[in-house]
């Protein structure tokens, strides 16, 4: 008879609080950004932990960490679990860590039950996911993946003049006990559990969002430059106006392009004016467009919107213009035969889910264009990450680990042992 094999939820609910207080702040959050000493630190009691578990512990040159639980034929390539321990300044202490340590948890309650697999399993946790010390995000994933050399960042300074090479040196130094491993083979798949990062499961009352995928991304930087003139002596015929062009455009675009598509989203993040006095006309102003939608199309469609929208205000303001695509980020499709595992694992729990996309791009995005990836979402209180108040109830945080063994054993080939 097949071994009844849980999480041990106690457990899973002190190890969350033990990595919450590396980089602990006064408001209750997090700030242990990539590569720094509290990255260290977590990453030191992640290997202490695996390594007393008899686990082997390796780190590749993105210094992406890596547990792995042996299985039974160690010819087959391994079933990927996982996320990151990397934060935002102000982070919370579920987003990337939940991941994490809820798949040590499975590696854990595996091995207290003695419960085989066909596959080995490896636990990673990638490097600096966030992008907050140092840009862009997601350089452990890409770095696995192949869609970006980890070597194409060493000389990225962060904000506090740290050199990322130096940083990632000094974090690969920090754990001897991790043997270095070269570039492998793809996984034979990759699951990543995470907090939502938005409202609707919480809103629609489901413990379980089952992901399908994550939208695409563009980041355009948008440039008008007028003229500076006197405040009060300009009659409005004599005016170039750059934030009065800027305002026109973004006033357009955000009484348009939500309403009109409720798939699509659009930000505005930061604005920049010059000269910046109170009676000077603006001569130059610049501003950030996030844009996303989970249909490459539809993306394209987005961008061409927000190019329309500026000239038409450059040409009202008589301003110039000019727009830089700064990121291109295609838009992300799970592996359909690992979602499908992921809901019949709920169902035979009795666990409500819905399918949805991921609004936020995560590891699994990347690791998703190398090997078949798919992720398990869990709600988060008001939809709130990236936040000292992100909170997530305990019934959720065992949930959400327990439907990841059930995945993942199904996916390593599950036996008792003998």
């Amino acid at each position: 008879m097949m071994k009844r094999v849980e999480v041990d939820g106690a457990r899973l609910l002190q190890s969350l609080a033990d990595f919450a207080a590396i980089g602990a702040t006064p408001a209750g959050g997090v700030n242990r950004q990539a590569l720094s000493v509290e990255d260290r630190a977590a990453r030191r009691l992640l290997t202490e932990r695996a390594l007393a578990r008899g686990f082997s512990v390796f780190q590749d040159d993105a210094a992406n960490l890596f547990i792995r639980r042996e299985g039974r034929d160690p010819g087959l390539a391994p079933v990927l679990i996982g996320s990151h321990l990397d934060s935002q300044p102000t982070g919370g202490r579920f987003d990337g860590a939940l991941g994490t340590l809820s798949a040590f948890e499975v590696l854990e309650a595996l091995a207290e039950a003695d419960a085989g697999t066909l596959r080995a399993i490896e636990v990673v946790a990638f490097t600096n996911e966030e992008g907050s010390r140092y840009a862009p995000g997601c350089m452990g994933s890409m770095d696995f993946a192949g869609a970006s050399a980890i070597g194409a960042w060493r000389s990225v300074v962060a904000p506090d003049g740290a050199r990322l090479e130096d940083e990632l040196a000094a974090t690969l130094a920090a754990l001897p006990q991790a043997a270095m491993r070269p570039a492998r083979p793809p996984p034979f798949a990759f699951v990543e559990l995470h907090i939502e990062q938005g409202p609707i499961l919480e809103r629609e009352v489901v413990p379980i969002g089952v992901v399908t995928g994550v939208q695409g991304t563009r980041w355009l930087e948008v440039s008008f430059t007028g003229e500076a003139a006197h405040a009060g002596t300009t009659p409005r015929e004599f005016r170039k106006d750059a934030l009065a062009a800027a305002a026109d455009a973004i006033a357009f675009l955000q009484a348009t392009v939500m309403p009109g598509d409720a798939q699509a989203r659009l930000t505005v993040g930061r604005l920049v004016v010059e000269p910046g006095s109170i009676n000077v006309i603006p001569s130059h102003a610049t501003f950030t467009v996030d844009v996303r939608h989970p249909d490459h199309q539809a993306l394209a469609g987005l961008e061409a919107d927000v190019r329309a929208a500026c000239a038409r205000a450059a040409e009202t303001w008589g301003c110039t213009l000019s727009i830089d695509r700064r990121l291109d980020m295609a838009p992300g499709t799970f592996d359909p035969a690992i979602v499908d595992v992921i809901e019949k694992a709920c169902r035979r729990r009795g666990i409500a889910s819905r399918r949805m996309t991921s609004g936020a791009f995560h590891d699994a995005l990347f690791v998703s264009r190398a090997a078949p990836s798919a992720m398990i979402f869990v709600p988060c209180r008001n939809g709130i990450s990236h936040n000292e108040a992100e909170f997530v109830t305990d019934d959720h945080v065992i949930l959400g680990a327990s439907v990841l063994l059930d995945v993942v054993r199904e996916l390593a080939g599950r036996f008792a042992a003998a």
